[in-house]
């Protein structure tokens, strides 16, 4: 942190530099392509925060670099390797202005990163190389005790697939999506954890996706209750429904159910869970876009790391899956080393399709401002998508 001096002596500026490096490797396996992807990138993001008073200002560039571009990036034509969806790419990634000078009340203008709960429905993607952020006016307030508001409007999405993005190579791969997004959320804190209600207006006017349109409303609860002074239970529920807004061309109304049950036993941790993003409730079978879809969220997150369920499959899908987790705290001179795996069983939520499996398993191991990851995943198709296998090492540095 800089200590800088301005025009009014009780009013410093404070200058903190923004670095965040990552190098990875991604190898993909995918059933029938002939070659395998061999993706080596390095992902650069820098910049500064300036603050003074009750205003500060952020000013953040991305720079991707394809050091090994054996793979199909989604942009550059190399269509007989699997897909690996970091595009080399420079651009502006975030440019904000935030005032904290009214009461319990944080406002954000400009071009910002926004995680809304888990990520489920909105969220920065930071799993991909090339950052999700949006050009919006954002307003929290908490003036109410354990009470949270918060809405965006925000009339661009700036995607994954960066500044040279465009519909392009099938499907829509477009570096901004413009449209009226309300996001719309609103949190009640208790003893026994977090509730809140949302409503996620989304709207995309580019033609080629159109179909994302969609008004979501619903709500969760999330928590976490202490059986022992070791002992600790965790839960989650939620529900949503969704349909078509705006210029989507399909009339179709879906629904969204998730429950999640955990236990942590000092620093083990099992958990399972099923996750339902339903089908058309109106019966446009067939119709491609008519499920249960969430195009703003942090998706690699969930519905396993293999990525096949990006975009929901018309018939639906049902995610049933186990989770077990293991960490050490300062284990052979690192402050932590955390595994984790987990297995899912896809299937359809019509017509009783069993979609496919997956095992995926992941250990992370961090040093101060370092952090080391290796990750694999191995989807198994049965009646939805081919056989894929990843795995993935990176090292991440940041101040």
């Amino acid at each position: 942190m800089i200590g800088l001096a301005s025009g009014s002596a009780d009013a410093p500026v404070t200058l903190k530099p923004i670095i965040d490096a990552r190098l990875r490797y991604e190898h993909v396996e995918q059933v029938p392509l002939a070659a395998d992807a061999d993706a080596l990138t390095l992902r650069i993001r820098a910049g500064f925060e300036a603050k003074a008073k009750d205003w500060s200002f952020l000013a953040e560039s991305e720079a991707l670099l394809a050091i090994n571009p054996a793979y199909n990036s989604g942009l550059n034509g190399k269509t007989t390797y699997p897909i690996v969806p970091d595009p080399q790419n420079i651009e502006l990634n975030r440019l904000q202005l935030q005032y904290r000078g009214l009461p319990n009340t944080v406002i954000t203008v400009g071009r910002q990163r926004i995680n809304l709960d888990d990520q489920r429905f909105v969220g920065s993607v930071a799993w991909r190389q090339n950052e999700q952020t949006f050009d919006a006016a954002r307003v929290e307030w908490s003036g109410i005790e354990h009470i949270k508001f918060d809405l965006t409007y925000a009339d661009n999405v700036r995607t994954i697939w960066g500044a040279d993005g465009g519909n392009a190579l099938g499907p829509a791969r477009l570096g901004e999506i413009g449209g009226n997004n309300v996001l719309g959320n609103v949190g009640y804190t208790t003893k026994y954890g977090a509730l809140t209600g949302f409503a996620y207006l989304v709207d995309q006017n580019a033609a080629p996706v159109f179909a994302n349109s969609s008004q979501t409303y619903g709500g969760r609860f999330v928590g976490a209750y202490p059986l022992s002074p070791h002992v600790k239970l965790t839960y989650l529920a939620s529900y949503a429904s969704q349909s078509n807004y705006r210029r989507n061309p399909n009339r179709y109304q879906a629904n969204y159910y998730a429950g999640e049950l955990g236990l942590a036993v000092n620093t083990l941790t099992l958990g399972g869970g099923y996750e339902v993003l339903g089908a058309d409730t109106k019966g446009n079978g067939g119709v491609a876009v008519t499920s249960f879809q969430t195009p703003l969220a942090t998706l690699h997150k969930f519905n396993g790391w293999a990525d096949k369920f990006l975009v929901t499959p018309t018939n639906g899908l049902r995610d049933a899956y186990g989770t077990i987790g293991y960490g050490w705290k300062k284990p052979l001179g690192l402050d932590a080393i955390a595994l984790t795996a987990v297995y899912h069983r896809f299937d359809s939520d019509r017509l009783g399709q069993h979609y496919g499996d997956e095992i995926d398993a992941q250990a992370v191991f961090r040093k101060g401002k370092y952090a080391a990851l290796l990750k694999y995943a191995d989807y198994r198709a049965d009646a939805f998508g081919t056989d894929t296998k990843k795995f993935w090492a990176s090292l991440e540095w940041s101040i």
